[in-house]
């Protein structure tokens, strides 16, 4: 499996090449974004009264399309 996926990486990263994008920079600004998006979901259960520890996966999800959609209405 972890070949497979290995693969997979390598192709993504080449596909990326070919678009005339940068993989190591388009990583970095998904994980910027994911950052960005956790910790804003967080922040929005915490001001639900809910702890992210103690929070069921339903309740992550819809704080989760939440954020997206805040950050969606703001572009």
């Amino acid at each position: 499996v972890a070949e497979e996926i290995g693969d997979l990486l390598f192709s993504v990263a080449n596909l990326a090449r070919h678009a005339g994008v940068d993989p190591e920079e388009s990583l970095r600004r998904g994980t910027q974004k994911f950052i960005r998006r956790f910790e804003a979901m967080a922040d929005l259960l915490a001001r639900q009264g809910q702890n992210l520890d103690e929070s069921d996966l339903p309740a992550m999800e819809a704080a989760w399309q939440a954020v997206k959609q805040v950050e969606k209405a703001q572009r």
